[in-house]
């Protein structure tokens, strides 16, 4: 059911749409899962071995993530460590730059969606609403992903923390969004994401309101506050119906 949270504009009329893409729009755990296949196997692992590798790490990559969220670890230092980290648990010493190069390049091939998101967007896009990507990330990967997919022309501009020099949750992340875009409003601006400590946190920095885009029904333990929890997409059409 769809819940909102916080007190809010809810009949507000948001114009500008800010979409995260990783477990958002996108699909990254089948992306992820293949590129790291791909990447294992040209680095030598038995195919016996690949669901070990992945497993530890799936975790670890997402704990680098979320330091770099707090502000704990700068991205180059996790895209330059975390495959050398990996190799490392399992005895082997590897060049972790490289191995980084090849997983951004077979990551970038994988533009898997999740479901209904294609028409999903069609539907927003009908209603009028200005469609924006918000997301942190590498801007070749995730070029890539957009362009390997079918969604890439529903975005009336493409925000990557790579590129705008700054990422979420941090305020400048934003800002430089809303110098960008004619016409941008907080009052009238909305970020749509499934990560608390960066979609939504950015969201409460900035002054936006906020759709924490949660399927898998799970508990807020951070403080971020979002402005609606939803957990499909028609929820998030209702919200806009208001």
């Amino acid at each position: 059911m769809m819940n909102k949270i916080s007190q809010g504009k809810y009949a507000m009329t948001y114009t500008h749409l800010l979409f995260d893409l990783d477990h958002t729009l996108l699909d990254f755990d089948r992306a992820e899962d293949l590129a790291l296949t791909y990447l294992l196997e040209e680095a030598g692992v038995a195919s016996r071995d690949l669901k070990v590798y992945k497993d530890h790490y799936i975790p670890m990559n997402r704990s680098m993530w979320e330091d770099l969220n707090h502000g704990l670890i700068t991205k180059p230092e996790l895209l330059r460590t975390r495959f050398s980290r990996l190799f490392e648990h399992f005895g082997q010493e590897v060049d972790g730059s490289h191995l980084a190069g090849r997983y951004q390049h077979f990551l970038s091939q994988q533009g898997q969606e999740l479901p209904q998101a294609h028409a999903f967007l069609s539907n927003v896009k009908d209603r009028g609403h200005k469609i924006y990507a918000a997301t942190n990330g590498v801007s070749y990967i995730q070029r890539g992903r957009l362009q390997a997919s079918s969604i890439l022309p529903f975005f009336d501009d493409i925000f990557i923390s790579d590129e705008v020099g700054a990422h979420k949750p941090s305020t400048d992340f934003f800002e430089k969004i809303a110098d960008q875009v004619n016409d941008f409003h907080p009052d009238s601006a909305l970020m749509i994401g499934d990560s608390l400590t960066a979609d939504i946190q950015g969201g409460n920095n900035a002054g936006i309101d906020s759709i924490w885009f949660n399927p898998k029904c799970l508990v807020n333990e951070t403080p971020a506050i979002p402005t609606y929890q939803v957990k499909n997409y028609q929820e998030i059409l209702t919200i806009l119906s208001k």
